[in-house]
Formats: C-alpha cells, structure tokens, sequence
C-alpha cells in the first residue's frame, strides 16, 4: 500500500469533466425564445419514441432521457415536445470543442454534451486548473449562451463525480487532500461501474458507502467480482491512473435496460424498439460507421446470451438497426418459457467510410 500512496503521488494531474447542461434541451430553448422557462422535451412524439432529453422544468415532474415518450407526456401533459436535430446539436458541440482547444490539447470527447481535459499543462498560462474551469464556463456562456457544469479533481474518476455535484450551472473541485473527506460517505452505487446487479451484491455483503467498501480487503472484492474487484479496491481509494486520450476511437456503443420485472423473450420487443432508437441516437455522434450489431439477453438466472450480425451494408436507419436486431432476437433458441431480466443492443466493427459520398447515401 505504500509504494501505491507513492505511485499515485507521482502522477498527479489535474483533471477537467465538463458536462453541458440538458444540452439539446438548452440549445432548442437558446434558439426559441418561446421554449424558455417552459417543460421541453427533446424527442419525436411517437407511441414508440423515447426521450433523448428533458429541460429542468419537465425534469420536475419525473421525466428523463431514456424514458418512453408515452410515460413522459403522461407525467408531464403541459410538455412541449420538440423533435431532435443533431446537425445543429455537432455545431453547437463543435464550437464548444474549440473553446476547448484555447486551453489544452488533451482532450477526450465522451459524447456531443461532455468531455475530460487534461489542464495539468494548460495553453493560456492560468495559474490553477480551478482557474481554467471557471474560464471555459465563462466562454460557453458569454460566446455560445449556454450553461456547462464541470468538475475539477486529480483524476477522471474524481472529475466526473465532482461535475455532477452541483448541477445545472456548477463547478465543484476536488483537491488531492479532500479525497477521503469527500467520497468516504458517498453511496456506493456513484462508482462508474456500479450498477443493480453490483450494488445488490454490494448490499448482501453490507457495503452501503465507499467507506464500507474500503473496509472490505481485495482478495474479497476478487473473489466476488473478478476483475472488476481490483477497479472497485482502487476507485474506493480514489485512485484511477486512466490518462485523457485525445481523439480515442470508438470501439462500440452500447445500450441496455434491466426490467422490474422479468419477461418473456416475445414480449420484449417493445423494449427492444425503446433501445434501437436510443442507440441510433447515439451512433449519431460517430464518424465512423459501425459493421456489427450486437443484442445481448440476460436470462432470469443471470445466464447472458449474445447473438451478433454484419450485414453486407451498415444499417442506413434506425428501422433497420431495429429490424436487425429482432431477427438476432429470433436466434436466441431458448425453451418459450424462459424469463429474461435485461436485454441489450450494440454497434461495434467501427470503420471509417471509404468516401464522403459513401457516408451521405448511408447516412442521409
């Protein structure tokens, strides 16, 4: 544990999470003026639609990104729906990105609305990375007329919690001395990684706080989680040595949905639907084009289940990534009776288009 303490003090960077605030909300509520103070909802309204995100004021009433349009016009009637543009969403993320660049080279993109700088070295000589932050939140509001919340803190795993601490319109710093104080009582399930199933297994162990989990020694957290035990240990102790990697390039992107209550294989399509567009949405984003769909069962007993397809041709739409999916549906093969618990879909095997033409008549 020493030579870790050691290590760790070695490296210590100084890390940026910036997140935009309901991005896509906020950009359609900038360009309508009509649309400000008001319950928007980004998303097509469909019977089979989901939401791709909500503005604070629906937020006040239930609604988040993922959610069927359905259940979010239910929870908020009074709601403004507006259907998505992610043109001008990349334009907007763009000009955000060279606010960026003023400040630091190292950058690492997670979606159109967030990104990890690394400004232990910043560009514009500001004496302290808080300094640096305080700065690109100003330049977004001044230039763009949006808000973004960000975190400051020794590593991305730290920078990431401490951007969601006080948002909308927040900066929180985590300095290497305040580690402890800060994510001892924090509940377990904030750790990236931790999800249901984790956290319940968390809980039967009596872990309900990151100072529970620091209690429980390694060999433990391994023989109960495998790998991921070792990145439990660590992240407990606030330690993640992951460097921001400029311009990473995608492997694959991935969306699932645990159910409250377990289903049958044929009743899932529903969900299956929800999921396909969300993560055509998200493919949105890349510009590269995925060759390989993946859908991925978890079966009541927690036996998981992949099926995968490359097509000759890409999927151009969501119907078809949706069509895809459902007929590697058809070949999960087991008994009719069977209950699943979660059902997942990806796109991996990314490339980059042969021509720019190409990806025009792919993606129009």
């Amino acid at each position: 544990m020493q030579f870790e303490s050691f290590r760790h003090r070695l490296i210590v960077r100084k890390i940026i999470h910036v997140d935009m605030d309901a991005f896509y909300a906020s950009v359609e509520q900038r360009d309508d003026p009509q649309l400000r103070g008001k319950a928007v909802i980004v998303a097509w309204k469909a019977k089979r639609s989901v939401i791709c995100a909500a503005f604070y004021e629906a937020r006040a009433f239930g609604v988040h990104a993922a959610m069927p349009a359905v259940r979010a016009e239910h929870l908020c009637p009074g709601a403004i729906f507006v259907a998505p543009d992610f043109a001008r969403y990349r334009a907007v993320s763009q000009s955000v990105r060279e606010i960026f660049k003023r400040h630091t080279d190292l950058i690492e993109p997670l979606s159109l609305d967030e990104a990890y700088l690394d400004v232990t070295q910043n560009k514009t000589g500001l004496a302290t990375a808080t300094l640096v932050a305080r700065t690109i939140r100003g330049q977004i509001r001044q230039e763009l007329n949006l808000t973004a919340s960000a975190g400051v803190a020794p590593n991305k795993f730290l920078a990431k919690l401490a951007s969601d601490w006080r948002k909308p319109d927040g900066l929180f710093v985590i300095q290497p001395e305040d580690v402890d104080t800060f994510l001892l009582s924090l509940p377990v399930g904030r750790i990236s990684g931790v999800g249901k199933v984790t956290g319940d297994k968390l809980a039967k162990l009596g872990i309900q706080t990151v100072g529970d989990l620091r209690r429980l020694d390694l060999s433990a957290l391994q023989g109960t989680f495998g790998r991921y035990g070792l990145r439990l240990h660590e992240l407990a102790r606030g330690l993640d040595e992951n460097e921001v990697v400029p311009d990473r390039p995608t492997q694959s992107i991935s969306v699932e949905d645990t159910f409250e209550q377990d289903v049958l294989l044929v009743e899932t399509e529903p969900m299956i639907r929800r999921l396909a567009e969300k993560l055509w949405s998200a493919s949105r984003n890349q510009s590269r084009i995925a060759r390989t769909v993946v859908l991925k069962m978890k079966t009541s007993d927690f036996k998981i289940l992949t099926r995968s397809h490359t097509p000759s041709s890409p999927p151009s739409s969501c119907e078809g990534l949706t069509d895809i999916t459902l007929k590697l549906r058809e070949r999960v093969g087991l008994q009719p009776q069977q209950r699943f618990r979660l059902v997942g879909i990806g796109l991996s095997n990314f490339r980059v288009p042969q021509t720019t033409a190409a990806q025009s008549d792919l993606f129009p």
